[in-house]
């Protein structure tokens, strides 16, 4: 089974030789802990609280979840980083826009800090294509 490294127009690219930010193999899709970092990765923060940089995140899982031939329901799992664990009902919200049916499994983690000061929340995904009863799109 081969790696199939996705790329989205509307999520930014890593820097060269650094991490992809979505592969598939087989029907899994693991996605790279992302940031509400503008498409730049050095550009502005896209929200400047844990509601908007989590929607802001979501949505570009949701790019890759798409480009990968799957959608949202399709993800079985979510790895959330926040700097203030008090900020995690304002995550929750911004899930239960993107989530429906059975929610991904979570594992939500209070850390001192991510790779820009203004930025407050990371998540990673995995998912499985089909898993949400609809076919993939490959």
């Amino acid at each position: 089974m081969k790696k199939r490294r996705i790329i989205s127009e509307k999520v930014g690219e890593p820097p060269k030789d650094t991490w992809s930010n979505c592969l598939v193999i087989g029907d899994q899709v693991f996605i790279a802990g992302v940031t509400a970092r503008g498409d730049t990765f050095d550009g502005a923060v896209d929200g400047n609280d844990a509601y908007e940089q989590a929607v802001a995140i979501l949505t570009k899982i949701k790019h890759l979840m798409e480009e990968a031939g799957g959608c949202m329901d399709d993800v079985v799992k979510v790895l959330i980083y926040l700097t203030n664990i008090d900020d995690r009902d304002a995550v929750w919200k911004a899930r239960r826009e993107f989530f429906t049916g059975d929610y991904p499994v979570s594992t939500l983690i209070e850390i001192s800090k991510l790779v820009r000061p203004e930025l407050c929340v990371e998540i990673e995904a995995i998912g499985i294509l089909g898993a949400s009863g609809n076919p993939p799109r490959v």
